[in-house]
């Protein structure tokens, strides 16, 4: 087990450098970012000195090299649009789109797992008909309309829940009195132990969790409903069902469990395509995550900002996909070899 973990965590440095390069080359294919980001803007003479302070104008390998070693030092440079460095630009939006992706893996993992078993438990009639068609639904259906439909019926409509953002203005009033905040709104909610501060945090995040984790969902009710149906006819489950043991109890206990591992299997693939929705699913709802920001830089041109922000997105699908082999390796000890 100590092997095959520490195998799968190496792996992560070459699939890194190799995303880190390719992410590298591709910016660079429409010119350096100075002239991406300004080029209209300033004279050709002032274009050129920026050219060459920030050393865009020596050979492409050259700045590659130099870039690998800032990466190495943990200098990932800053914007050019308001000058902030990429690290603090990380941690700051980073954190926003790491709490939407996990109120998105409970909004999955609640709808998936108990509608595919009740699925598999109906299995071929009109329940089991009904919930496939709305596990297509689910992922087939983009994001940002999905996003629009629930805005328009939930905050617009009805008024239930706000339209867009983290937070409302008087809760980030509230967040002030924080002397030392975390990046993340709930626990700093919670750490003040204001109900209407955590309701706040909530209810902003109900919608676009719903509308990223729908995407995910889908596809779980179908993993679950599909490997169930499979567990069931096992040979084991045939023996305990001939003991008497109640059809519901067979579902949840005897084979719930082995109908979960590929769940586990592809968690990792579900995060990263989590992570490209993100992007439509915090423009649409204004939530300043790493998505929201990396439209906000691609619209500026900022290829700066874009590069460090697809580069944290790369690590956290890495690093996502290495706790899921460890997972599932540890449900299922035949992963191992």
């Amino acid at each position: 087990m100590g092997r095959y973990v520490l195998v799968r965590f190496l792996l992560i440095i070459p699939t890194v450098f190799i995303l880190m390069t390719v992410v590298f080359f591709l910016m660079r294919i429409t010119g350096d970012p100075i002239t991406a980001a300004q080029g209209g803007r300033l004279t050709p003479a002032e274009l050129a000195r920026r050219r060459a302070e920030a050393g865009y104008d020596r050979p492409l390998i050259v700045q590659y090299l130099e870039y690998l070693g800032r990466v190495v030092r943990g200098d990932f440079g800053e914007t050019y649009t308001d000058h902030t460095p990429i690290t603090q630009l990380l941690v700051t939006y980073g954190s926003a789109t790491a709490e939407l992706v996990l109120y998105a893996v409970v909004v999955a993992l609640v709808l998936g797992v108990p509608l595919g078993m009740l699925a598999a438990r109906f299995r071929d009639r009109w329940p089991d008909a009904l919930l496939r068609i709305l596990a297509i639904l689910g992922y087939a259906t983009p994001v940002f309309f999905v996003g629009l439909l629930l805005k328009l019926v939930f905050s617009v409509q009805l008024g239930w829940l706000p339209v867009a953002g983290r937070i409302s203005s008087r809760g980030e009033l509230t967040m002030g009195r924080i002397t030392n905040p975390s990046p993340f709104y709930l626990l700093d909610a919670v750490r003040l132990g204001d109900g209407a501060l955590i309701g706040d945090v909530l209810s902003h995040a109900v919608l676009p969790a719903i509308a990223l984790g729908l995407l995910t969902g889908g596809v779980f009710l179908r993993l679950v409903r599909t490997n169930l149906i499979g567990t069931l006819e096992m040979p084991y489950v045939d023996s305990a069902r001939s003991r008497g043991v109640p059809e519901p109890r067979l579902v949840t206990r005897h084979a719930l469990r082995p109908a979960l591992i590929p769940i586990v299997t592809v968690m990792g693939m579900q995060i990263a395509m989590m992570l490209g929705g993100a992007v439509l699913t915090e423009t649409t709802f204004e939530w300043k995550g790493l998505g929201y920001m990396l439209a906000q830089y691609m619209q500026a041109r900022d290829y700066v900002a874009v590069q460090g922000i697809v580069m944290l997105l790369a690590v956290i699908v890495a690093i996502s996909n290495f706790l899921v082999d460890v997972i599932a390796a540890l449900i299922d000890p035949r992963v191992r070899y």
